[in-house]
């Protein structure tokens, strides 16, 4: 059965030296664990193809097929505040750009696909773990409507890679709108090359932002972009773990799902990432996070801004400011959406985060307290029932305000809030499993998260909150 793609790969006509041309290295014996097919047939791919021997053989790197143009991307990045002035893909490497029936452009790359010269002496080898967790965390993201990576395919490689252990290694096979990232501009900055900066910026535009004109309005658009991802994520108790520069995506997607986590138990400074000694990424902290990540990208695009330079600040500074309202206006809409509010009142704002501000005193489970708002059931996730039965006064008096009933006000929550998430423990569990060398917890977890707001009866047990014992409070990257 034969594989065809539809490659058109513009990234691989810029100049050498936005990426290092290099095929991945290939695996001793590849095998099948987990293929998304409905995202293969959006990208007019044939399912079955992919699944046949030859497809197995490109998705794990073993062979390349036609139209494809390999390459590692350079770029750089503030990790964890800290400068570094080159990154790279040290284990990734993009197949080509896929055209797809209904005219969208996508990368296609493969992870874990072994070392490029920007591996800084790491094997560019990806073990089973983080693998499957970006799978199921990236794709969970994609069902509850937010800008993410895909994940196309999970591959074993049938060969072990070292992580102070020996474990199994596999390839994930990733699906973006590019991989370009703030540090990718920051890359060429740094290198004071400004005919690369000009062509990287003509190249976002054309990719994410079609209409937006030059420098300033990159800057603009990637802010408000930012903004909506953020909000979107708050609004989920989603926390990253990990937002360098290097992995803010200039077209405003969720992008490298390393000690990523979605909290249980509500609480506004909670961290999971095991690097995070500091904070820095806390929940409460990614607003804050994302704008600054901005600035950084309009810092690495002054030298192509038009005007004197300190002119140039304060309209790449102006351009920054974009972030702030769209985040607060994203973050509102989601959280009256949540409470079941049809209209817009000045103190919706303040009543969420009074129920917050609760949440996080008792340590209610975020998920299941506004799941509960649809269903009935959020005063059980209090400690104390009577802090719940105060803010509920106050939610009913606003319904009543609106003339909208309980019954209308749950039936809208429904919509907005989801009764499962990637919860960390069912990940771990299915992690594990899959090492033991049993793959039917992930592939149940994957098929339930594919329909967040719509839980089977069967799957109830995946919405719970974790025993004691089972409480994950610390993640860990995939490197």
């Amino acid at each position: 059965m034969t594989l065809t793609i539809r490659f058109d790969n513009r990234y691989a006509r810029l100049p050498d030296r936005f990426f290092a041309r290099l095929a991945p290295t290939p695996v001793a014996a590849p095998r099948l664990l987990a293929l998304n097919e409905p995202l293969a047939r959006a990208l007019g791919l044939d399912p079955l193809a992919l699944a046949a021997p030859d497809g197995v053989a490109m998705l794990a790197g073993n062979a390349l097929p036609a139209g494809a143009e390999p390459l590692a991307q350079a770029y750089a990045g503030h990790q964890f505040g800290g400068w570094n002035p080159q990154l790279g893909d040290g284990r990734a490497i993009l197949l080509g750009e896929v055209l797809a029936p209904d005219g969208r452009r996508f990368d296609l790359q493969l992870k874990g696909a072994g070392p490029t010269p920007f591996s800084r002496r790491g094997d560019g080898r990806a073990w089973l773990g983080p693998v499957l967790r970006e799978y199921l965390v990236s794709e969970a993201m994609a069902a509850l409507g937010v800008p993410t990576t895909r994940a196309l395919a999970a591959v074993a490689t049938g060969e072990e890679v070292w992580r102070e252990t020996a474990l199994p290694g596999a390839v994930l096979a990733r699906v973006a709108s590019s991989h370009v990232r703030v540090g990718t501009f920051q890359f060429f900055a740094a290198r004071e090359d400004a005919e690369a900066l000009r062509l990287l910026t003509g190249f976002v535009l054309a990719r994410h932002y079609p209409g937006v004109e030059g420098p300033l309005g990159l800057i603009r658009a990637a802010a408000e972009a930012q903004g909506r991802l953020v909000a979107r994520w708050m609004s989920l108790g989603f926390i990253h773990g990990v937002m360098n520069t290097d992995n803010a995506h200039v077209g405003g997607e969720t992008i490298d799902y390393g000690p990523c986590a979605f909290m249980d138990d509500y609480h506004p400074a909670r961290v999971f990432s095991s690097i995070d000694q500091f904070g820095r990424y806390a929940y409460q902290n990614q607003p804050q996070i994302a704008v600054w990540n901005v600035a950084q990208l309009a810092s690495a695009l002054l030298p192509i801004l038009e005007g004197p330079r300190e002119a140039a600040i304060e309209a790449a500074t102006e351009a920054v400011h974009a972030f702030a309202p769209t985040y607060e206006a994203e973050w509102l809409a989601r959280f009256r959406a949540k409470l079941g509010l049809a209209t817009a009142e000045d103190g919706d704002g303040a009543l969420a985060q009074d129920l917050l501000s609760r949440m996080a005193t008792l340590g209610a489970d975020f998920t299941r307290t506004f799941r509960g708002l649809a269903t009935g059931a959020a005063r059980a996730e209090f400690a104390e029932p009577e802090a719940w039965d105060g803010w509920a006064a106050l939610w009913q008096a606003r319904l009543a305000r609106e003339g909208r009933g309980l019954d209308q006000a749950q039936a809208a929550a429904a919509l907005a809030n989801p009764a499962l998430i990637p919860r960390n423990h069912r990940i771990e569990q299915a992690i594990s499993a899959a090492v033991a060398g049993d793959m039917a917890p992930f592939g149940r977890l994957a098929a339930a998260l594919a329909r967040p707001f719509d839980l089977a009866p069967a799957d109830a047990d995946l919405a719970l909150a974790p025993a004691p014992a089972e409480a994950v409070r610390r993640t860990f990257c995939g490197t």
